[in-house]
């Protein structure tokens, strides 16, 4: 992945994308894929907001069957089975499991209702996939970690696990082996129109302050939470904080969706890079889009919720790191009167503004891969080119072609022979699929580089090493909190951020001054 911003010279386009997280990515692949002439560009990092700031699934979405929205939670089932089929490196199943304790909101017979629903909604043949009941010691041996007091049982049932950020790179990374241009720090200075009809924009490098105009058949907004801080998107968007925390581990291979006993919101406990990813919350955001932050009753929300359920309760000292991200949500008289944002649709939305500008209003990163086809059609048709989505039966840009089981356990077994540990091998191979054989080369020549940056967590060196040279590094922080998440997996010390960055330095050409302003920008996320 390379970064080019004299490439965008090549004119015109047929779609010009601005924003590069989930919607921007798949739509700039997509339509690349159809043979489309793409620009792609993104103001800060490729998945820097709500991207890299959701819960890390790909689900149908359980509870949304309470609020009877079943033809998302249907659309989104079919595309978790699409995904798990067409990216098994990148999208994995994880079991959920849902106590059933004496005197809850939804006791025993409702859940089973609710799961048999969900199972059937999915159509998914595969048995791994269906739910399960289980009597309180079978439940309790699965998640030890929870009170046993008044429980009656429990369910586990199936949905999907990802590293969201990762997503969005993959795909960026397609979009440009088909040909888009893809560019990080870019931002849309303006639009250009003829006889009032968008047909261009002023793009601004933010590594230069290089300006150019760029000209394009078709335009598309996918920039998420900036929609609401625009004409004329602002006025169909409703904006959502949702926070994470990150936790000790409690939890084994299995994840848990729990309701809060202060106001009956479900929430996730799940397993991720080996500890525990605790959220979400779910309220209204009016703030700044660029300064969103955990607060304390955030985050007093979150530990409370979890304490209702744990045998030894979590303090503010147990959390070990944090993130906050906006959804956004399509605004309508029934969403602007709602008392909660929970209660909204998370439902998407394609409009066309009088200049023909297209705007992706709501979503979910589940579904963003079929919505994005929507949008192509779109362009598509505008063009008056006939060119069917053919992403829906692709494989992953990095997805191996061969039976995933086999090519998991033979890529594996390569791992541990070159001495990397079993944990740090598996994240390895979903988080690069087979671009690992290039990581692979770079042990072989210094077998230093299979040991882990921190001992805590499953991260080698040479993916360090391998991700700042090749996926788009601008910046210290692109690396260390959405290439690999270690400033939210744990607490860096000043001197070990310092070591790190030591390491980086020399491949990616940075002076002292340089280094020293990169630590800087990672010192909110370092320990005092």
């Amino acid at each position: 992945m390379k970064r080019d911003f004299a490439a965008l010279h090549h004119q015109p386009f047929d779609l010009f994308v601005c924003g590069g997280g989930i919607y921007g990515a798949w739509t700039a692949y997509d339509a690349a894929s159809r043979g489309l002439k793409v620009a792609l560009v993104e103001q800060n990092d490729w998945a820097s907001a709500t991207s890299s700031a959701s819960s890390k699934l790909i689900h149908g979405g359980l509870r949304y069957l309470e609020t009877y929205d079943f033809k998302l939670v249907s659309k989104s089932l079919k595309e978790r089975t699409l995904l798990l089929h067409n990216a098994p490196h990148r999208i994995w199943p994880l079991r959920f499991g849902v106590p059933v304790y004496a005197q809850q909101r939804l006791n025993r017979l409702q859940l089973k209702l609710g799961l048999t629903l969900y199972d059937f909604l999915a159509q998914d043949p595969e048995p791994r996939m269906r739910h399960q009941y289980f009597n309180p010691e079978q439940f309790t041996a699965h998640f030890p970690a929870l009170t046993n007091v008044a429980l009656k049982g429990g369910f586990t049932y199936a949905d999907a696990q990802t590293d969201d950020a990762r997503l969005v790179l993959e795909l960026i990374a397609g979009a440009q082996q088909a040909g888009a241009h893809c560019i990080n720090y870019c931002q849309l200075v303006r639009l250009l129109e003829t006889d009032g009809k968008a047909d261009g924009a002023i793009i601004r490098d933010q590594l230069t302050q290089a300006e150019q105009a760029i000209r394009a058949k078709q335009i598309v907004f996918t920039t998420g939470q900036w929609l609401a801080t625009g004409s004329p998107s602002r006025d169909w968007c409703r904006l959502a904080k949702g926070v994470h925390l990150l936790m000790p581990a409690v939890l084994h291979d299995e994840a848990l969706l729990l309701t809060a006993q202060s106001d009956g919101r479900v929430f996730f406990m799940i397993p991720w890079y080996g500890l525990t990813l605790l959220g979400t919350t779910d309220t209204d955001f009016t703030g700044d889009v660029e300064a969103i932050r955990a607060n304390d009753s955030d985050i007093d929300y979150l530990l409370a919720a979890a304490n209702g359920y744990l045998k030894t309760p979590w303090t503010k000292a147990d959390i070990i790191g944090r993130f906050a991200g906006v959804r956004v949500f399509k605004q309508s008289t029934q969403t602007a009167s709602s008392g909660s944002p929970s209660a909204v649709s998370r439902d998407w939305e394609l409009k066309t503004a009088a200049n023909g500008v297209h705007y992706a209003i709501g979503g979910k990163i589940t579904s963003s891969r079929q919505d994005a086809a929507c949008i192509v059609d779109t362009v598509c048709t505008q063009l008056g080119i006939v060119q069917p989505c053919i992403t829906h039966t692709t494989r992953f840009p990095w997805a191996p072609q061969e039976a995933f089981p086999a090519w998991f356990s033979t890529m594996q077994n390569r791992a541990i022979q070159l001495n990397i540990d079993a944990e740090s091998a598996t994240w390895l191979l979903r988080r690069h699929g087979t671009q690992v054989t290039e990581i692979f080369g770079r042990i072989e020549a210094d077998t230093s580089l299979a040991q882990r940056i921190v001992p805590s967590l499953p991260f080698i060196v040479a993916d360090l090493l391998y991700c700042a040279t090749n996926e788009m590094i601008a910046h210290l922080d692109d690396l260390l909190r959405r290439r690999l998440p270690l400033l939210i997996l744990t607490q860096l010390t000043q001197d070990q951020l310092r070591q790190i960055a030591l390491r980086v330095a020399v491949p990616l050409q940075w002076s002292d001054a340089r280094l020293h302003h990169e630590i800087e920008r990672c010192a909110p996320w370092i320990a005092h």
